[in-house]
């Protein structure tokens, strides 16, 4: 039995634990969150180091990437510093494959029409595999990183703009407190507020990060499409009431409940036995390649 586990600053009604099997071996999933008490996240890093198979840091990122590089936020690395013996992961490896891998298979697979589509790509440094394979395919792409990120309302309409303002913004906002960045704790229950609406309303997918996603969410949603990761049955209840057409998520299902992909991304590297280190993007397209792995796609208007 592998155990795996997801310490997250996010809240703890967002808690879940499941029991699968992945290609013959029995796992145990948890995601326990700290509601945004970073000592305590820290702590629980400490206790659970040595007892598990692979750690997953839930509700913050370790790593954003931009054009190739890679910048290290330093909040996370703290936490990541706290475990000497377990594999730790924040599943920004599995965001350069595996999201890659599922818009190429809406596209040629499942036929989806993605291609022209306007999309709001909430925040593009925390899926950059994800923004890129959409601009590939001859998406609109309107990006949201100063919106959702920052809370500055200008939208970057083109990726070289994005690439330019990344690189010159990010090597600041990563050394910046992480709260400041992203919702945590408590923060991800609070109704969404529509001052940024017009974003949503001119695009016709919403795509990235779904407690982002759902910051500014407006009321009406009708013939949206959303591709996101992490979802509870909550969230999707709440989707289906705002109208929203497609819901398409990057990582599967287990009792209802889609995890982020820093869970996936420890339970594959407890399967390939490997440190993260010695991990390559190919090493995890070929375990999902065997794990059969497809996208969830829900109709939900």
């Amino acid at each position: 039995m592998k155990n795996i586990v997801s310490a997250s600053l996010g809240s703890s009604k967002r808690n879940h634990k499941v029991a699968v099997s992945l290609l013959g071996e029995d796992f145990t999933i948890e995601r326990i969150g700290t509601d945004g008490d970073f000592p305590r996240a820290m702590q629980m890093l400490r206790d659970l180091d040595g007892k598990v198979d692979a750690i997953g840091l839930g509700g913050i990122d370790l790593y954003l990437y931009a054009d190739g590089k890679r910048y290290t936020i330093r909040d996370a690395q703290k936490l990541k510093n706290a475990v000497k013996k377990t594999p730790v992961v924040d599943g920004s490896g599995l965001k350069n494959t595996l999201e890659r891998k599922t818009i190429n298979y809406l596209a040629k697979v499942e036929n989806l029409p993605l291609a022209g589509k306007s999309v709001l790509m909430v925040s593009a440094v925390d899926r950059f595999g994800m923004a890129e394979s959409l601009h590939e395919l001859g998406c609109k792409i309107l990006f949201g990183d100063l919106i959702f990120g920052l809370n500055i309302p200008i939208a970057i309409r083109s990726m070289g703009t994005f690439k330019f303002l990344a690189k010159l913004i990010l090597p600041v906002i990563t050394k910046m407190p992480f709260k400041i960045l992203y919702p945590t704790g408590s923060k991800q229950e609070k109704e969404s507020n529509e001052k940024y609406a017009r974003f949503y309303n001119e695009c016709d997918v919403i795509a990235g990060d779904f407690l982002f996603i759902r910051k500014y969410m407006p009321k009406d949603m009708s013939g949206k499409w959303i591709l996101t990761n992490t979802t509870t049955e909550q969230d999707v209840a709440d989707m289906k009431a705002r109208g929203v057409e497609l819901l398409i998520t990057t990582t599967p299902v287990f009792n209802g409940r889609s995890f982020g992909t820093n869970v996936l991304e420890a339970a594959l590297l407890a399967l390939l036995g490997k440190t993260w280190n010695e991990v390559t993007p190919q090493d995890y397209l070929d375990v999902l390649n065997k794990l059969d792995y497809k996208p969830r796609i829900e109709r939900l208007n």
